[in-house]
């Protein structure tokens, strides 16, 4: 188990057209972009003001080649990617990519939790990025995971990373929503996912000032809106929506 919780650290968007996937989330999010020097592959860092937030990249070949798709992928902190990568292997989940080093950056791994949804395990080698206060625009406000079985998948990150149960929600018909922390305060939920979700996935939420308006911004850059917004316990608005490429993300706001 973790010597102490780790929460994500950072997010990723892998794509099939880095350009208009740039042009997109800066006018949706209000993102910044800047190149990053990477020289084994393109990179682009999204930032918000002065504090980088997330990482474009193009989607790999291999990955395109075996039927992977546009996505938002999450890095959990690890005390040492070697060794947080072999515990997920060893408790049931899944190597994509063994641990390897990002020059000047950090080491990280592609996993897979043992229901199949894929993540980051990313040990940093320089400063770290601390998380932006709750409900920070451009910032990630939310993290949420449709499971086969959430109450094994819960058990499996507490074992991994040291999360804990906060509230339990009854979504009647839906089932249980579970929210968790890393350490303070909820920072996302869990839940079975909707029989017509071909796999477990996690999807991150953006924080946005006003529901209504990204919508706009959405339709108006290509994107499209799958549900909302809709208001959640707590007062905040969500949106689900999907980019002109085919990645899933959402928004959250504290205003409708």
């Amino acid at each position: 188990m973790a010597t102490s919780p780790k929460p994500f650290v950072w997010y990723e968007l892998m794509t099939t057209d880095m350009d208009a996937a740039k042009a997109f989330y800066g006018a949706v999010i209000g993102w910044f972009a800047q190149a990053a020097d990477q020289s084994h592959t393109r990179y682009t860092i999204m930032s918000a003001g002065d504090r980088p937030v997330a990482g474009v990249m193009p989607l790999p070949e291999p990955v395109r080649q075996a039927g992977g798709r546009p996505g938002w992928l999450g890095y959990i902190l690890a005390d040492d990617a070697d060794v947080a990568t072999e515990e997920v292997r060893r408790a049931g989940g899944t190597v994509h990519r063994a641990p390897d080093d990002i020059p000047g950056v950090g080491r990280f791994s592609v996993v897979a939790d043992p229901q199949g949804a894929v993540f980051m395990l990313f040990r940093p080698s320089g400063g770290d990025n601390p998380p932006a206060p709750p409900m920070t625009p451009g910032h990630v406000g939310w993290h949420e995971l449709y499971a086969s079985d959430w109450p094994a998948a819960f058990d499996f990150y507490a074992g991994r990373f040291g999360w804990t149960k906060a509230d339990a929600l009854d979504m009647g018909p839906m089932g249980t929503y579970q929210l968790f922390a890393a350490g303070g305060e909820p920072i996302g939920g869990m839940m079975n996912k909707p029989d017509g979700m071909r796999a477990p996935v996690w999807t991150f939420y953006f924080v946005v000032p006003a529901a209504d308006a990204a919508v706009g911004r959405i339709t108006e850059h290509g994107g499209q809106v799958l549900m909302g917004p809709h208001q959640v316990p707590g007062g905040s608005w969500i949106v689900h929506g999907m980019d002109p490429q085919g990645a899933m993300f959402a928004l959250v706001a504290p205003n409708r």
